[in-house]
């Protein structure tokens, strides 16, 4: 199992909080929240952010149809809600990736791309959501969404630096561009396999071993 499966696992099951939801229940004020998002969640992997609606959010869960209201204000506000979780689960994948001990520096360089390149592959329409115009292009994203979005990519910043400090990137100033090109880098390949232009799923790992390859220093 793969860590980026892994933690999608641990995330959903703590989001969650159980194993199974009753079509028809009684929520408690203070967990219905958690339920709605698992729940939006579930809707988006099966149909894409379209179907998603507050009105088919509270039918599936089994509430009435003013209940989610009082926790997502409209469907943009659900649709952020989703996408937080999204960043908490790549900031948790990335995080236990980078710490892992038994790992020398280039297998951490190297697990970040391909755990990267592999949540979006497992996740695609809550990585559509994410990284899409949907919340980011009219700059509807909330703050709540944004508080949890930003650390995930100063993260990646800091392991950036940490890579150039430890001479194994080829470049070795201005960590920011250096992150950002990084990240372009596995985010192009993630569209690619997402969007349907590459279609042989074989080839994953080899395209992402590749770009281990370009960005390490051949000295190190």
């Amino acid at each position: 199992m793969t860590l980026s499966r892994l933690i999608l696992e641990q995330f959903t099951a703590r989001l969650a909080g159980m194993k199974n939801i009753p079509e028809k229940s009684n929520y408690h004020h203070g967990d219905l929240r958690t339920t709605l998002l698992k729940v939006a969640s579930e809707m988006l992997k099966e149909s894409g952010i379209k179907e998603v609606s507050l009105r088919k959010l509270a039918a599936r869960v089994g509430v009435s149809r003013t209940a989610p209201y009082h926790h997502f204000k409209d469907k943009n506000a659900l649709l952020c809600g989703i996408a937080e979780s999204g960043f908490e689960q790549l900031h948790q994948i990335n995080k236990i990736g980078f710490k892992e001990a038994k790992l020398s520096k280039r297998e951490h360089f190297s697990h970040f791309i391909h755990d990267y390149v592999q949540f979006a592959k497992n996740n695609p329409e809550l990585y559509e959501l994410m990284f899409g115009r949907t919340i980011w292009k009219d700059e509807s994203s909330t703050q709540e969404l944004r508080d949890s979005a930003y650390p995930c990519f100063q993260f990646q910043v800091k392991m950036t630096e940490q890579w150039q400090k430890q001479g194994l990137l080829n470049v070795e100033d201005n960590a920011l561009r250096a992150s950002q090109v990084l990240w372009g880098t596995v985010h192009g390949i993630a569209k690619l396999f997402i969007d349907g232009i590459y279609t042989d799923n074989s080839k994953v790992d080899e395209i992402c071993d590749f770009a281990v390859k370009m960005f390490l220093s051949s000295q190190k």
